[in-house]
């Protein structure tokens, strides 16, 4: 059976946290590679207010197969009481780097 290949976005507070969640998701095998985009801006309503604050979003590259444990990672590691883990799946992309991205991440027994 084919794996689908899935993007998951989650957005940290600064990078020192995104540093630290990419390192761990790559070094456990969970995503094959993390990007981290700085200089984003976040506005949403959280506890009655308003906010706009400076975040770093990641974007996860990983497989259907890791998908929820990645998730479950994220969410263990992450300081906000409710992070953001978005999974979008992808439809196409280049072939070579998508078997890359399937065999950098392992798959759970």
């Amino acid at each position: 059976m084919k794996d689908k290949y899935f993007m998951v976005f989650c957005t940290c507070p600064d990078e020192v946290v995104a540093g630290s969640i990419a390192r761990t998701l790559v070094a456990e095998r969970l995503a094959a590679c993390v990007n981290r985009v700085t200089g984003l801006r976040s506005t949403y309503a959280w506890d009655g207010a308003i906010h706009d604050d400076a975040e770093v979003l990641l974007l996860a590259k990983t497989t259907g197969r890791q998908l929820a444990n990645l998730s479950a990672r994220i969410e263990a590691l992450h300081p906000y009481d409710v992070p953001e883990v978005v999974a979008v799946e992808i439809g196409g992309g280049s072939e070579r780097y998508l078997a890359w991205v399937g065999q950098s991440v392992t798959q759970p027994e």
